[in-house]
């Protein structure tokens, strides 16, 4: 495993981080979930991320189950605020201080740690001011609940205005967890400049686009029952933008530069966007240990300028690259 250091701080992760978005908790049992984290261990992965919206807060409390007993200097845990973790009352949702310091607490309680250290915003709050949102993130960093704070889906401009009052308020907000990967590049003419000028990393989830570049969904075929593409539940929502003739056919067209590589099609999806400096890891979730023990091999990959040439070749004309798409500032569904 190879570790990067996270934004302009001191902190460093694992190049590939263990997620459990949709699969703790819900789509697994929690004792194929604790193998998944234990070869993840194996693997020499170091860094989790999860949130308290996911699974309605399980898998926060699969995920500190899996981890109990390990060494936590030796971990770096990261979880998320925003999303409705109650019976979505008025005050259960969004990045009041209300809701940031009712909910480290729950999610410390859950994940069965004295503090994470990274605290993520998990979207823009169009609703509360965000100088609000900011003092409640630094009190928690004072009541030492997290050492760095985060977000997630920003966009330029909101990244530089957070990062502004983060430094006025004295703490570090060191990251950004955007969608990115061959098929989804809206971050590269904006965030990323913004992030590189305030010393601010990308952990980036989906690099896999949702399973469709790990080469399974082929052109002409129907998807294989029991796969994301077919689970209403796990993300067919989501994969289904990519599950066009056009697109299926230029993955494809990535098997033989993965072949030649010696990589699996995951392999060469996660090495791709590691290839990006400004990210300093890759989100990985798994429903088998196998899987993870497979996909971590991507780590300390180099892709030469020529590979990274015939890549784009293939998909890039396929690509989204609207900046505008980097993150819809969401209402409170309460």
């Amino acid at each position: 495993m190879e570790f990067r250091y996270l934004g302009n701080s001191g902190l460093k992760v694992s190049e590939i981080t263990y997620g459990n978005w949709l699969t703790h908790g819900s789509q697994i049992e929690n004792d194929t979930a604790t193998a998944c984290v234990r070869a993840a261990l194996d693997a020499g992965i170091s860094s989790f991320d999860t949130a308290d919206v996911y699974a309605n807060t399980v898998a926060e409390q699969v995920l500190g189950d899996a981890l109990r007993g390990e060494r936590r200097q030796s971990l770096e845990i990261f979880t998320k605020v925003f999303g409705p973790t109650g019976p979505k009352g008025h005050n259960d949702t969004g990045l009041s201080r209300k809701h940031i310091l009712e909910s480290i607490d729950g999610s410390l309680t859950r994940l069965q740690t004295e503090y994470v250290d990274l605290y993520q915003a998990h979207r823009y709050d169009v609703e509360t001011p965000l100088e609000e949102t900011m003092q409640a993130f630094a009190d928690v960093v004072r009541q030492g609940k997290a050492l760095y704070i985060g977000v997630s889906e920003w966009n330029a401009e909101q990244l530089r205005a957070g990062h502004a009052l983060a430094t006025d308020l004295g703490i570090q907000l060191i990251s950004n967890q955007p969608q990115y990967s061959m098929l989804w590049r809206v971050i590269e003419s904006e965030v990323v400049p913004a992030a590189e000028e305030l010393g601010v990393s990308q952990i980036v989830w989906s690099p896999v686009a949702q399973g469709v570049l790990t080469g399974k969904y082929l052109p002409g075929q129907a998807p294989l029952k029991g796969s994301r593409a077919t689970d209403a539940q796990g993300g067919a929502n989501m994969i289904k933008r990519w599950m066009s003739e056009p697109v299926l056919t230029g993955v494809q067209k990535l098997r033989p530069i993965a072949d030649e590589l010696g990589l699996t099609m995951a392999q060469l999806a996660l090495a791709w966007v590691l290839a990006n400096k400004n990210v300093a890891s890759a989100i990985m979730g798994a429903s088998r240990p196998e899987q993870v023990a497979d996909n971590v091999k991507a780590a300390g990959v180099h892709l030469d300028a020529d590979v990274l040439t015939r890549i784009d070749a293939a998909v890039r004309d396929l690509a989204e690259f609207d900046p505008r798409k980097t993150t819809s500032p969401e209402q409170r569904e309460a």
